[in-house]
């Protein structure tokens, strides 16, 4: 029996499964979404890069093409062109391999112990599956933040900031890597590079386009921004995030489940009311403050547990306090849970294994389909539960920054 067990760990630590898992789920989500009406999104990615070459408005409708609007930057153009110049079938298929392959880079990388790379891989496995079947630059997102932080520990800034310009001309997300500027031992090179890097990435459509159209379709996506936050507010696919969890659990509290259905199913308009007029400014102001709080104890910066505990933070927060957020985007989070649970020198105790299950649970597995049916549709979709169990690990890590030493000098594998 204890050979068998030792057999079975072998296999699920080789790095050939852990990369084949990850491969294999890339391909899997690319050949079963071949149907016509199961990859609206990547019509729309692909729409950017047609549409650009046509001179035509970014981010207007198309109905007869797709459904929706794209919400993504001129530069997203050129990333997705290699993909939208190939047949469908072969197109979406390396899209969707290339994003888990890109992600599973990011993580393999030696800053990271080998334990953390493996709790990642199979911890996330579910959750990357969620993301690829709605062909989502999430993945990138999380993979572009994962590796801003790498690129800064080796000291490699200019990459560092390259990436960082992508992640936010592409998505905004992006933006959040600048954090990790505080770790950089370069920091007036670490700007240059990010200035740089900006004016390069904002002329760089223009090469298959010209200037005034892509100034024009900038200010478009400015615009475009401001219209789908707004939008998002009770949105059933959107503001899945701490913001939107406060904010439709206060509007089911006040006027009851019925009521805030009808309003994310556009039966009714929401009732005015303090929880539909408030600004999410409120939590967001103290998020930033509770963010930056850890960020004191300056004498912790030099720990590397430390500094992958404010990675963790980034990929959390990135998706706790933006409206936009979907469930799709829950993998740059659940990076981030891993590297809480993992990026401390203490050992783990029954409440944090708890924790990590009820992530699993309620985050990962509520989209799917082996959770119950009813209380998905009725509850969780609704109230943004999605949210809930990486609001309280997030919480939790912030707590731990500003209160436990990342120092100490025994580290326990916590697996």
């Amino acid at each position: 029996m204890a050979e068998w067990k030792l057999k079975i760990r072998a296999f699920l630590t080789d790095n050939r499964t852990l990369f084949g898992v990850w491969f294999l789920v890339g391909l899997l989500a690319g050949l079963t979404k071949l149907n016509p009406v199961r990859h609206n999104n990547y019509d729309i990615f692909c729409g950017v890069f047609r549409h650009l070459i046509d001179g035509l408005n970014l981010y207007a409708a198309y109905p007869t093409e797709y459904h929706d609007i794209n919400h993504y930057g001129p530069v997203f153009s050129l990333i997705i062109a290699p993909f939208a110049m190939m047949p469908l079938w072969l197109g979406m298929t390396l899209w969707c391999v290339a994003l888990a392959m890109f992600l599973y880079w990011a993580v393999r990388q030696p800053q990271f112990s080998r334990a953390q790379q493996i709790f990642i891989i199979w911890f996330c496995a579910h959750e990357l599956l969620t993301a690829l079947f709605m062909q989502q630059f999430n993945v990138a997102i999380a993979a572009i933040i994962v590796f801003s932080y790498v690129l800064v520990e080796r000291e490699q800034e200019p990459w560092a900031a390259l990436l960082i310009m992508i992640g936010t001309l592409v998505k905004i997300y992006g933006i959040v890597g600048v954090a990790f500027w505080l770790f950089s031992k370069h920091k007036g090179k670490f700007i240059l590079w990010l200035i740089i890097w900006a004016a390069v990435l904002f002329v760089a459509p223009m090469a298959i386009s010209s200037p005034a159209y892509i100034v024009d379709q900038y200010q478009e996506w400015f615009y475009n921004i401001l219209a789908k936050n707004d939008a998002n507010l009770f949105s059933d696919m959107q503001n899945i995030s701490l913001l939107g969890f406060v904010r439709k659990t206060a509007y089911a509290c006040t006027f009851g489940m019925t009521a805030l259905r009808s309003v994310i199913n556009h039966v009714t308009l929401p009732i005015d009311s303090w929880c539909t007029r408030y600004s999410d400014l409120w939590l967001i102001l103290p998020g930033i403050l509770l963010f930056a709080a850890p960020l004191l104890r300056f004498k912790q910066w030099q720990n590397t547990y430390f500094r992958q505990a404010l990675l963790a933070s980034v990929l959390m927060f990135v998706c706790l306090f933006s409206t936009g957020t979907e469930s799709n985007g829950y993998i740059i989070a659940l990076v981030g849970v891993v590297l809480w649970y993992t990026a401390c020198p203490w050992k783990r105790n029954g409440w944090d294994i708890a924790l990590l299950v009820f992530v699993f649970i309620l985050t990962s597995m509520s989209p799917s389909d082996l959770f119950p049916r009813y209380i998905r549709t009725e509850f969780v979709r609704p109230l943004a539960l999605k949210a809930l169990p990486v609001i309280i690990v997030w919480l939790q890590l912030i707590g731990e920054m500003i209160l436990r030493d990342y120092s100490e000098t025994t580290a326990i594998d916590n697996h």
